[in-house]
């Protein structure tokens, strides 16, 4: 979530009742056991969660006034046993603003795609092999439609900046992102590139609007929650699960609302289950609650406060939610109280395993590489200069922060796309020189050297 919460007291309700839709006991972990995954450091308040292709479990820390809020945020890379691997930190950032991330999904690649919902709100795209980054996609702060007649603006009264919160792929690789604030959810053509304003409905409009979403088994149909609620869809203080259709023309359909919450229970992240079994962090009322297919109660976890304090790591303000076998990692972000000790990736036990997510191919605009000089240099190296270009609207665009590599040696291109290295010769005189970058296609060219 993007602000903090505003809590009622209210004893959550226990419903441990064992269904035929319910998850079955396995592993000596009953059914919505709760353990720690990871503990969280600096800068704190892991909000989104996702599990790579390679098996690996990425978090990323969404600085929400409470932690370190002045630095870049960063992404968390761990094992499948909660050991931290790596970070990453963010670039590009303006950090004398609010500034976070919200949402993580991957592509058949393995690249990463990051929701910065900073003063520039983009879609950042990460490899986690290099820590190279580049920007894929940005947002925008569309006007309420009572002044723009023409259909680009959001069904709202007030103007809000643009607020990227969760995203999924769709099996073809467009991406769709819920946003908090402007009560719509976008969509990122495949390949990256600007957003588009693919669903405003003005029952999304409250003080935290579209939030956690999923493609259901169907591939077509679009689960998302609903934080809170417009008036215009009924108690302003409950959450709701909506259901939207992709359109064979790519449009959307009709918004159908399945489910509505408790007052303040605050639904954030989804995740479903190959049983058609639905699980959301309810942030508000700090459970994971489980629901059938059709959308019924099954049960709570924990059961009550007291039940909550008990644990190891109580929830305090749960938010994003993913599969990992047949378990559920959540990740607890204390919003209002912003307790360190509250900062932490919980394992909830499913017993079940989740519906596949879509990783796509996604097209990269192919990098172009040109040979500017070939020489000699000291020591017997030869000295490399290159350019490294793409093709954008028929003009040839400098790429910079492009890796170049040849014969083990590797140097990064400036903002005029000129690389250089220096490598040691071979026999054969043939020197291949490539250059890659996350979102791009990597190219390589074969220069020829021979000493006089």
């Amino acid at each position: 979530m993007r602000r903090g919460w505003r809590r009622a007291g209210r004893v959550g309700v226990a419903l441990v009742v064992l269904l035929l839709a319910a998850p079955s006991v396995a592993a000596g972990r009953e059914p919505l056991d709760i353990q720690l995954f990871a503990k969280i450091g600096p800068p704190g308040q892991p909000e989104p969660v996702a599990v790579g292709p390679d098996g690996r479990v990425y978090v990323g820390t969404n600085q929400l006034g409470h932690g370190d809020a002045d630095a870049p945020s960063k992404v968390l890379a761990f094992s499948a046993n909660g050991e931290l691997l790596r970070e990453y930190e963010l670039r590009g950032q303006p950090l004398d603003q609010d500034h976070g991330i919200q949402g993580l999904v991957f592509d058949r690649d393995g690249l990463l795609y990051v929701l910065d919902r900073s003063a520039d709100p983009r879609v950042v795209v990460l490899d986690p092999a290099t820590g190279d980054q580049e920007r894929y996609a940005s947002f925008r702060d569309v006007p309420p439609c009572s002044g723009t007649p023409d259909g680009n603006c959001s069904q709202t009264v007030n103007d809000s900046p643009a607020g990227p919160d969760y995203a999924v792929f769709s099996a073809t690789g467009d991406l769709y992102v819920t946003d908090i604030d402007q009560a719509l959810i976008w969509k990122v053509p495949a390949g990256g590139g600007d957003a588009e304003i693919w669903l405003s409905d003005p029952r999304l409009e409250s003080l935290y609007g579209p939030n956690g979403i999923q493609f259901m088994a169907d591939g077509r149909t679009l689960l998302f929650a609903n934080t809170a609620s417009n008036p215009l869809a009924g108690n302003p203080l409950t959450g709701r699960l909506y259901t939207v259709q992709v359109q064979a023309d790519g449009g959307s359909g009709e918004l159908t609302q399945v489910w509505e919450s408790l007052p303040v229970d605050a639904p954030d992240g989804i995740a479903i289950a190959e049983s058609g079994n639905v699980y959301v962090a309810l942030a508000g009322a700090n459970q994971v609650l489980l629901l059938s297919p059709q959308f019924t109660e099954i049960a709570r976890a924990p059961a009550d406060p007291v039940a909550n304090q008990a644990l190891p790591v109580p929830l305090d303000g749960p938010a994003s939610i993913a599969f990992l076998g047949d378990r559920l990692l959540v990740t607890n972000h204390s919003p209002i109280r912003g307790d360190p000790a509250s900062w932490a990736i919980l394992d909830v036990f499913a017993g079940e395993p989740g519906l596949p997510l879509n990783y796509p191919g996604i097209f990269r605009p192919q990098l172009r590489i040109e040979l500017l000089a070939v020489r000699s240099g000291p020591h017997g190296r030869i000295r490399l200069r290159v350019r490294v270009t793409r093709d954008l609207a028929a003009l040839e665009v400098p790429v910079d922060r492009a890796k170049v590599r040849a014969r083990g040696e590797r140097a990064r291109t400036n903002e005029r796309g000129i690389g250089r290295l220096a490598v040691r010769p071979r026999d054969n005189g043939r020197i291949v020189v490539k250059a890659e970058k996350p979102g791009f296609a990597a190219t390589k060219v074969t220069a020829h050297h021979r000493p006089k």
